[in-house]
């Protein structure tokens, strides 16, 4: 398969979001068919990417305590039903009702995310003051003290991502086996599939020679050295590469079993990739929430199970078609493109379609590129910059002194129209692009303006 257009829209990304380095795999019927890095694992040494180069791969950890949960399902050890107070010494409970592990697995337990991972990182990495020394999984549990107050549903009703509730997970897989949740990952799931560059560990970490310089990108683009938050575990500590993810891969797409080792039964697989609830942030309009994944049944009427993962210093994205035995890892030492979008397009590719003209938030991408730029109204008496920023666009207009931005949100897009809209005095104004060969035309108010080339 030719993958140059692949490579092309990756290499576009990493120069507009000035992302270092970036490695990538493609795997089909069971075998990595594709593998290469792009860029920088290290810029001041000059070291290139590799397919074996070490990213944290953060919140993608949650499927693998997911399946270790099941996996202790399956052998009877304990049930999905299980309330957690049952295993934590705390009383865990949202408008008056037990939290049970299936909450915690499907971010259902009705309590809003409370931060620790946000406070821990940014704090760590000394980008913020507001220091939360949460070093084990006992100090999670101690900073949750009174979080059923804080709960704004029952259990069950509403999701809010939990990442508090994954901690408390692994301190379940912790009381439950008598191992530690990193040798328990890696006992019934990292050796049994010969993930042997997949750990945990700082002394591991310091002594792997082909893992990714983690770097933050600030607001002037420059790329500044950092750290991995060592300290976070079950809710987004796993370090990889795209050789080692791989497999794992392919275990999940042959129903939990990779060249004759089985790591986990098929049922209790699928019931990981159910839908059990939907979530707020929908690229196929229909994604839910199952144990530890991501599952949407409208990619060109497929199911596609996926998860991303950040530590600010590391992205990553997984995701697979089980119908066509197909999958795909991203993984980044900086933040900006989501990856998820580079995994979108490499598996809208392998089943023979257009990203671009087929799924909509590529369609999006491309048309509200083409209305960045500069407008002049008749004349060129007034002036005016379009940017894009995210999903919306900021209409900037500048003097000597002065600067005023307005967002635009996006309302209707097409080929040739597309209307934003923003507040002006409580009221619901337009922005109008009409889209032509030869350029744009702005209708905004009561000007109209054209995009100067």
């Amino acid at each position: 398969m030719d993958f140059s257009g692949l490579e092309g829209f990756v290499l576009s990304k990493m120069r507009e979001y000035k992302i270092p380095g970036l490695s990538i795999g493609i795997v089909k019927d069971g075998e990595l068919i594709y593998a290469r890095g792009f860029g920088f694992r290290d810029i001041e040494a000059g070291l290139p990417a590799t397919p074996r180069t070490t990213y944290g791969i953060g919140s993608i950890t949650k499927s693998f305590t997911a399946l270790a949960i099941l996996k202790l399902t399956e052998e009877g050890k304990l049930n999905l039903m299980d309330p957690v107070e049952r295993y934590v010494q705390l009383r865990l409970r949202s408008m008056g009702e037990p939290v049970l592990i299936h909450h915690l697995l499907t971010h259902s337990s009705g309590i809003p995310a409370l931060g620790y991972a946000e406070a821990f990182i940014n704090g760590l990495l000394g980008l913020e003051d507001n220091w939360l020394p949460l070093a084990t999984p006992e100090d999670v549990v101690a900073f949750m003290r009174g979080s059923g107050d804080w709960a704004v549903a029952k259990p069950g009703e509403r999701f809010f991502y939990l990442n508090e509730g994954y901690v408390l997970l692994g301190y379940i897989i912790r009381k439950v086996t008598g191992l530690s949740y990193e040798d328990y990952i890696s006992k019934v799931i990292l050796k049994p599939l010969n993930m042997d560059k997949t750990y945990f560990s700082e002394g591991e970490y310091n002594s792997d020679w082909d893992k990714a310089t983690p770097y933050i990108i600030d607001r002037e683009g420059r790329h500044i050295k950092s750290r991995f938050p060592f300290g976070i575990t079950s809710d987004g500590g796993l370090l990889s590469n795209v050789v080692d993810m791989s497999k794992y891969i392919n275990m999940l797409i042959n129903r939990g079993e990779l060249n004759g080792v089985r790591i986990l039964g098929r049922d209790y697989l699928e019931l990981a990739e159910r839908r059990y609830i939907n979530v707020p942030w929908r690229m196929l309009g229909d994604e839910g929430y199952g144990y530890g994944l991501i599952v949407s049944d409208s990619f060109f009427g497929r199911r596609l199970v996926s998860h991303s993962g950040s530590v600010l210093v590391y992205t990553a994205y997984m995701a697979y078609v089980p119908g066509d035995k197909i999958g795909v890892i991203v993984l980044a030492n900086a933040d900006g493109y989501p990856l998820s979008k580079i995994g979108l397009y490499a598996l809208t590719m392998m089943i023979g379609h257009n990203p671009v003209k087929e799924l909509e938030v590529f369609r999006r991408e491309e048309i509200s590129a083409g209305l960045e730029g500069t407008y002049e109204s008749y004349g060129g008496t007034v002036k005016l910059s379009i940017i894009r920023q995210g999903d919306y666009l900021i209409m900037r207009t500048a003097t000597k002194y002065t600067e005023e931005s307005t967002i635009l949100v996006p309302e209707e897009v097409k080929d040739d129209y597309a209307r934003y809209f923003t507040l002006l005095n409580g009221s619901k104004i337009y922005a109008e692009f009409v889209i032509r060969g030869n350029g744009v035309e702005l209708i905004y108010e009561r000007f109209k303006f054209i995009k100067r080339s």
